[in-house]
């Protein structure tokens, strides 16, 4: 598969020398490959992501951000040394981050760069086992340089902390590993994962480099020894955060597929009571079925556009950056980390609910979705373990709520829009009655109320700092980021209603609702717990007690009969073909039946009548049974 990988890769750019593409080009047609090329991320970051960005961002904070952080933070001497030959490939880059013993927490790599002043190098140094740069992606075989993350050393002996350093790996005469560091591949990824990309590992030994080769836009040391602070502390995360924002519209697109196939399989199939036409009932109409299935829908849709709102707010923030202005940086580190958690965590959900619906046949590799699963799985844990990124939105809506409400320094005019929804603590605002389903027509119910349940978990998690107890960070991160996610569906919904629109625009608001009543549906337990429903008092614990939640769940179901008709056309509005979807069972004709006996009939396996180990393994138990039975042959 790396080999494949390695071909494919050096073909595109064949390509791209034989038909003159300019360099955009050239990456959108990278990135259409989107299968885990080992340098497809390269410098995957230069244009903002859409339907054809990096839909592929994985291997743990990987070569996506090589280019973009070199150019961003390395000095102007640097870039402009490497510049044409980082656009080129004239050097292949990684991004040389998370060790064998740290991930999550960048605060504690062992890695150390310590700065000589008699020579102005600095001496890279993986002092333990643990230190290890793992799981960097096109490490392990593929690239000649990396940024490496390393704590800063000065000649006093203060530790400064993390910072970014430009390093050689390889020779790029003949692509051996240069003297001092100890580079290889850390094997095979779970489910087969990820196979063509050459995640790998690092140690250095004492390796020198030029004092210029420290990314010293924003942190720097003088020829002297003396550290030049940057402007804020969380610059030397631009990297992360940078992917992390590509994360959410690239989640999008990867949930995209994966519902397009099972809807569309969905509607192929039949199974179950025949109707008057004499056939059986399509496999869609089945409320077990579009119950899991629409929400997966809605869900593409709400991250993609969340994501392309992302991307703009990200790029607004780096602008300012490249001027001083770091006001921006504290709110895009707590929403990419929080969108990042959410993104990530639905995506792996849906896509297990796309192939479980397909039944036995989304078992198969032809049915395509179980290899964007195994693709995904990752997103989890790179770029920050959600669990642990949790703890970083509930330490920034603490830290809001504090300012606003314990010591009021700030108004509801001061809030940030992650953390709009704090303002129900100072002033209220009446919800309508829950108990009706016209209250749940109107999105901004369920809106009002997942902000509500943001406040009220903020309030609580505040009120017991000390002594949380061990869910508490997930729950409360969540419910903060879905309530800023709600505005912003929202938005989207008063969007559609003032454009000029018909049939679509009632659909996507339609879905939009969708998403709204599931969010609120799936954080049921918090809105009981606080009594945000109507009706839904302490009063009556009775067995006999009505469910104050029925008018939500009646409201999702008319939700998606209403969607269910244009399902398909939802699904083809993404625009997959079906070489993108590469899917047996999601082919845009409908013919999945036979585009699977196809597939099977090219099996190698099927290639011949006999297989190669009938002569060998299983003529010698045939044999082998009658002569223990005593019978002769059959």
């Amino acid at each position: 598969m790396y080999q494949r990988g390695l071909a494919m890769t050096k073909r595109l750019y064949e390509l791209a020398d034989q038909h003159g593409w300019s360099d955009e080009e050239a990456k959108l047609a990278v990135r259409v490959i989107d299968e885990p090329l080992p340098i497809v991320l390269h410098n995957a970051g230069r244009s903002s992501p859409s339907r054809e960005g990096p839909v592929c961002i994985i291997s743990n904070t990987a070569v996506v951000a090589f280019e973009p952080v070199v150019r961003s933070q390395g000095s102007p001497e640097l870039n402009k040394h490497y510049d044409e030959l980082k656009a080129r490939h004239g050097v292949i880059g990684c991004y040389l981050q998370t060790e064998l013993g740290h991930g999550t927490n960048v605060a504690a790599l062992e890695t150390t760069a310590t700065y000589i002043p008699e020579t102005r190098e600095f001496e890279l140094h993986s002092p333990t086992l643990t230190s290890s740069k793992w799981w960097v992606g096109a490490l392990g075989k593929t690239a000649t340089h990396g940024v490496v993350q390393a704590r800063l050393i000065l000649p006093s002996g203060k530790d400064v902390g993390p910072h970014l350093f430009f390093v050689q790996l390889r020779s790029t005469d003949d692509h051996k590993v240069l003297p001092g560091v100890t580079a290889g591949d850390i094997g095979p990824k779970a489910l087969s994962g990820y196979g063509a990309v050459d995640n790998g590992y690092a140690r250095f030994d004492h390796v020198r480099i030029p004092r210029e080769y420290m990314l010293s836009a924003f942190a720097s040391v003088t020829p002297d020894g003396k550290y030049v602070q940057p402007p804020h502390a969380k610059l030397s995360y631009g990297g992360m955060m940078y992917i992390r924002s590509s994360m959410v519209i690239s989640a999008g697109w990867t949930i995209a597929k994966g519902a397009a196939i099972a809807i569309r399989y969905a509607t192929v199939r039949r199974q179950g009571n025949k109707g008057p036409d004499g056939l059986e009932r399509q496999v869609i109409t089945y409320p077990s079925v579009y119950y899991r299935l629409l929400p997966t829908l809605a869900h593409a849709y709400v991250f993609i556009l969340l994501g392309r709102n992302l991307w703009k707010a990200f790029s607004d923030m780096s602008t300012r950056l490249a001027s001083g202005d770091t006001s921006l940086l504290a709110e895009t580190h707590a929403t990419t980390s929080g969108l990042k958690v959410l993104v990530s965590t639905v995506a792996i959900q849906d896509l297990e609910t796309a192939r479980r619906s397909m039944g036995g046949h989304g078992f198969s590799d032809f049915a395509g979705v179980g290899r964007l699963y195994a693709d995904y799985l990752p997103g989890a844990t790179f770029e920050g373990d959600n669990f642990v990124l949790d703890q970083q939105v509930v330490r920034a809506a603490l830290k809001a709520y504090d300012a606003l409400v314990a010591r009021k320094t700030k108004s509801i005019s001061d809030l940030t829009p992650s953390s709009a929804y704090l303002r129900l603590l100072v002033q209220g605002e009446p919800i309508a009655d829950t108990s009706s389903a016209a209250a749940w027509e109107d999105p901004r119910t369920a809106i009002l109320l997942l902000e509500k349940r943001a406040a009220a978990m903020v309030r609580e998690r505040a009120k017991h700092r000390d002594d949380p107890d061990a869910g508490s960070d997930h729950r409360v991160s969540r419910a903060v980021v879905d309530a800023f996610v709600a505005v912003q569906v929202g938005e989207n919904i008063r969007d559609l209603e003032s454009a000029v629109g018909g049939r679509e625009a009632q659909v996507l608001k339609k879905l939009y609702l969708l998403y709204l009543l599931t969010t609120v549906e799936s954080g049921l337990a918090d809105v009981l717990s606080f009594n945000l429903l109507s009706g839904s008092g302490s009063e009556g614990a009775s067995l006999g007690r009505a469910d104050s939640s029925r008018a939500l769940r009646l409201a999702i179901k008319q939700a998606c009969l209403d969607i269910l008709p244009e399902a398909i056309g939802l699904t083809d509005g993404f625009g997959f073909n079906d070489w993108e979807l590469d899917s047996a069972l999601g082919q845009y004709d409908g013919d999945a039946y036979e585009e699977m006996w196809k597939r099977v009939q090219s099996e190698p396996l099927n290639k011949t009548e006999v297989p190669d180990g009938y002569e060998e393994y299983i003529k010698p138990l045939l044999l082998r049974g009658p002569r223990l039975a005593g019978r002769s042959k059959l």
